[in-house]
């Protein structure tokens, strides 16, 4: 089974379906802002349109969301900006899925409610109701999950899965770190702006973004708030949440930063800096270090059934379900690997994946995994890949220093260039996607209107 550039961790997806809710649970009401009885096309893109109505109703969930966590407000023209961008990147990258094939069951979308309603310690219907109380439709709720999903499987197969980490970076990263290796979880808070320029840009377009960094700084530096000034101006996808990064340690940052941010000083800023998606602007909002902790590995194996053209995803879970019905009444688990598992890299070992370190794996089968007591099986487990069974033979503890530096650049290094690849790939669909924006008001700034549609005489 693939482990490093496959994985896509579990408490992110988990973020990202609280992030979801909780937009979502924020009193929002079925009003709509737009003219009564006239709800014109915002956008279109590719061969669908953005409404106005949906248009208002994201910038209303926004709102909600911002007002909760004390967060400034930007204009509204702002605002409608920032939204427009971040549902036509949605549509776009939900019309790739669509192309790609990706498509999320209702067995997938069942269990992430679940996994959604667990971390708002509440149950399914208990879930439910509360979105009836709020005026929203459950139907709605759980396209948006179905919608999410997809783009998060999307950029899984598009990006993550392309990313390759070598022993090389491996090495460079423990010795240029070598500071915060005597600290590994030292962290650092970072507010990021993005002035982007197309892919290719020319040199006018580069001169234009330049100055408007430039000027942005200036203003920063005068006692613009940053927070205000990343909703108004950024065209990052963190925009819409201030500019924050989060918390992050420094490999784990994008490259062009790395070298920076120690030298800075809470409350910093440093920029405009060039990258191929434009110029960016930082600012060290806090640090925070830790100590290292202790690893626990597990030891576990596993069949894997894969849906293909001859056998669809409930006769793949039926044949997992014969197989562990088979190791149950007696036969042998590696025997049944051997002739069975289509992770043919694991097969030939009896399923057996080695001493796996936390993160490693998908999320589903690291969920699962995580639950079973040594030699205990599981259930059939879905993920990306298809349905697993899992055992686990055995775990143990590691306080091994180096070990855990080891995992900790690969982390890093993964996180950061999941972070610039994204960020570029992003770009690159929008740029390469046909948008047209029908209301000239809500043009990206310095964007021209496309030219008037004339009739024929």
């Amino acid at each position: 089974m693939p482990r490093f550039p496959e994985r896509f961790r579990s408490d992110r997806l988990l973020r990202s379906f609280q992030g979801v809710l909780g937009l979502l649970m924020m009193g929002l009401t079925s009003g709509y802002l737009y003219a009564e009885g006239v709800d014109r096309i915002v956008a279109i893109v590719e061969d669908e349109v953005i409404l106005e109505s949906e248009l208002q109703k994201r910038i209303e969930m926004v709102r909600q969301g911002m007002s909760a966590s004390d967060a400034p407000t930007p204009s509204g023209l702002a605002l409608a900006r920032q939204v427009l961008e971040r549902l036509i990147l949605e549509k776009i990258q939900i019309n790739l899925a669509e192309k790609s094939g990706l498509r999320i069951d209702d067995e997938t979308l069942r269990q992430a409610v679940q996994q959604i309603a667990q971390k708002n310690n509440v149950t399914p219907e208990e879930l439910r109701q509360s979105l009836r109380t709020e005026g929203i439709e459950y139907s709605e709720f759980l396209e948006q999950i179905r919608g999410e999903l997809a783009q998060q499987r999307l950029r899984a197969s598009q990006v993550n899965n392309q990313i390759k980490i070598s022993d090389r970076e491996i090495e460079h990263w423990m010795k240029s770190r070598g500071q915060s290796a005597a600290n590994p979880d030292a962290e650092f808070l970072l507010g990021h702006i993005l002035i982007s320029t197309p892919q290719a840009a020319s040199p006018q377009a580069l001169k234009a973004g330049k100055e408007r960094a430039d000027k942005l700084i200036e203003e920063l530096r005068g006692g613009l708030d940053f927070k205000e000034a990343t909703l108004r101006s950024s065209d990052s996808s963190e925009a819409l949440k201030g500019g924050d990064l989060g918390w992050r340690k420094l490999s784990a940052m994008p490259t062009l930063f790395a070298d920076l941010v120690p030298k800075m000083k809470k409350g910093d800023l440093e920029g405009p800096i060039r990258s191929p998606s434009g110029f960016h602007i930082i600012k060290l909002l806090d640090t925070r270090g830790g100590d290292a902790e202790r690893i626990t590995k597990t030891r576990v194996r596993h069949i894997l059934i894969k849906p293909n053209e001859l056998i669809n995803n409930n006769d793949a879970k039926k044949k997992l379900d014969a197989i562990r019905a088979r190791i149950e009444a007696g036969d042998d688990f590696g025997d049944l690997a051997r002739g069975n598992s289509d992770d043919k890299g694991s097969a030939v070992k009896g399923g057996d994946l080695g001493f796996v370190s936390p993160g490693a794996l998908v999320p589903e089968f690291e969920q699962a995994m995580i639950a079973l007591d040594p030699h205990q099986l599981s259930q059939p487990v879905q993920s990306q890949f298809g349905w697993h069974l899992i055992q686990v033979l055995e775990r143990q503890e590691s306080d091994d220093t180096q070990e855990l530096l080891k995992k900790k650049a690969q982390d890093d290094i993964f996180n950061r260039k999941v972070g610039e690849e994204t960020e570029i790939w992003l770009r690159r669909i929008r740029d390469e996607a046909f948008v047209e924006i029908r209301i000239p008001e809500l043009l990206p700034e310095g964007a021209q209107p496309p030219p008037a549609q004339t009739s024929d005489p």
